[in-house]
């Protein structure tokens, strides 16, 4: 099968929407004015595409050799994501950041970038796509979510401090409302049925 660029362009858009990186620009503010000189876009990046790109070719086999299913994978991913949410709204700290190599990672990495949405929409896209127009998708996602995370001094001069807080505060709202549709839709409650 031949590779599209029509096909390209629909799996880098679906790609697009699940990371979301421009919509997690504050919680990468936040998380890089905690680390200080601690944080490596770099290997943040590298770490996230090795980890969809291992989900993308072993994803189901591996989660079945644990002996877990894709949603109870979303479930977990979905709680992290709430936790980072309520970190947004209320201010307060769930995450401990330490001086490390590793900051960003957790966040970051996973579940923000690779998550449960992304990487489950990875094998769904193989439904429908081909591996090498996927892989271009993919490596053009990571490729600007690289320069998203680069490019956060930017961002913090535009937005100011007083914006700052009032993205994050709405992403806050937005990622809780993320995560609990990820949660409901992975566990099979509907909402609308028990109104």
């Amino acid at each position: 099968m031949e590779i599209q660029f029509v096909n390209i362009l629909s799996t880098f858009m679906v790609l697009f929407a699940v990371i979301d990186i421009t919509g997690s620009i504050p919680i990468i503010i936040g998380i890089k004015k905690k680390a200080g000189k601690d944080f490596y876009p770099l290997k943040i990046t590298l770490v996230a595409y090795a980890m969809m790109l291992l989900f993308l070719f072993v994803g189901e086999p591996l989660l079945r050799m644990f002996g877990v299913d894709l949603s109870s994978f979303a479930i977990a991913g979905s709680l992290v994501l709430f936790f980072l949410g309520l970190e947004l709204v209320l201010g307060h700290e769930f995450f401990k950041y330490e001086a490390s190599k590793s900051v960003g990672i957790v966040p970051l990495s996973f579940p923000l970038i690779a998550g449960a949405g992304s990487m489950t929409t990875l094998i769904s896209l193989r439904a429908e796509y081909t591996v090498a127009e996927i892989l271009i998708a993919l490596s053009l996602n990571l490729l600007f979510v690289y320069l998203v995370l680069r490019a956060t001094r930017f961002f913090e001069r535009i937005l100011g401090d007083a914006g700052i807080q009032i993205l994050k505060k709405f992403f806050g709202i937005i990622l809780l409302a993320v995560a609990i549709k990820l949660f409901l839709s992975n566990t099979g409650i509907n909402l609308h049925h028990a109104a």
